[in-house]
């Protein structure tokens, strides 16, 4: 994929979006598709292979080797929806919420909950697709649609130092360590040097993408702005389609980290025939398309998927069947 500042590509969905605040899924995902499915991300379950998890006052009272002990055998595996519910005692319906299924308090902590089997469960990540789910949806996509060499990607752009500004500090700051005093105390200065920021003249400090690109236009949404690229969208059905992303995080690569690129925030082919949106707060990524294509994700068994009315209601109070 490349690039495009011609944003206009995007202007039919804009057109197809409901009031910002509107409390259905059409604030972000666009109306006058005859089928939508909502896809669950997965979530995360710790637990302890020969023991249930301590709850917070028992840590409480545990000695730092004791806590250390349970830390080295916690198992981390990923965890659908149905899991989680069945877990809690709580029921999967096509609207649930996370908060929900989980049994959430009012005043509680819905991002890590203890489950009675004492397992803890952590919340999917709202926004994003790993890159493997996201070629499993994109297999899908690219059979429903007559351009699958022909398909837009906006990247929401305040994710991950993506784009470069004109400031006093750099969009990532990544922490390195020395056994050298000298160099150990030059990386001291500099974590202390913010505070003489205010004094500074602004310098561009670069992002992932280029200045051309930070500096151009935007496919900007209500309460959203998208860097716009086109390409083959059928790229994205390879679970290795990060390492071809013009947005790869290369600058994380060079200090050490493994290959990764922000997954897309909304996906359409050239022909509109269908519409991906994984909304940065949301736990689940919204496909609008024919109703084949809906069938065709639901029957999937690698994904978690519902089919769901048009003007569903996706906000966090709206599960009335686990309230």
């Amino acid at each position: 994929m490349h690039w495009t500042p011609d944003t206009s590509a995007g202007d039919w969905l804009r057109e197809r979006l409901d009031d910002p605040w509107n409390s259905t899924m059409h604030a972000v995902v666009p109306h006058g598709f005859p089928a939508y499915a909502r896809i669950l991300h997965p979530a995360i379950v710790r637990s302890l292979p020969d023991r249930s998890v301590p709850t917070h006052d028992e840590y409480d009272t545990m000695t730092e080797a004791a806590r250390q002990e349970i830390f080295d055998q916690f198992v981390d595996a990923p965890a659908t929806w149905a899991e989680t519910s069945s877990a809690f005692g709580t029921t999967l319906h096509p609207l649930a919420q996370w908060q929900r299924i989980v049994r959430t308090p009012t005043d509680g902590d819905w991002r890590a909950r203890i489950s009675p089997d004492g397992r803890e469960f952590t919340a999917p990540i709202e926004g994003e697709l790993a890159p493997e789910l996201l070629a499993v949806i994109a297999t899908h996509l690219v059979a429903h649609t007559t351009t699958p060499d022909a398909g837009y990607a906006a990247l929401w752009e305040g994710r991950g130092g993506l784009v470069g500004h004109m400031g006093h500090g750099p969009s990532r700051a990544f922490l390195t360590f020395s056994d050298d005093p000298d160099h150990q105390a030059l990386l001291d200065r500099s974590i202390r040097d913010p505070l003489n920021n205010a004094f500074r003249t602004q310098t561009w400090q670069e992002g992932i993408l280029s200045r051309e690109i930070s500096e151009g236009p935007r496919f900007r949404l209500p309460n959203r702005d998208h860097v716009l690229f086109h390409g083959a969208i059928s790229d994205f059905a390879r679970e290795d389609w990060i390492l071809g992303a013009p947005w790869r995080d290369t600058p994380a690569e060079q200090h050490g980290f493994t290959p990764s690129a922000q997954s897309p925030t909304i996906l359409w082919p050239d022909d509109h025939s269908w519409a991906m949106v994984s909304e940065i707060d949301y736990d689940s990524t919204i496909v609008a398309g024919s109703p084949a294509l809906v069938a065709a994700l639901c029957a999937d068994e690698r994904l978690e998927a519902f089919a769901i009315r048009e003007n569903a209601d996706l906000t966090w109070d709206a599960d009335e069947v686990n309230r």
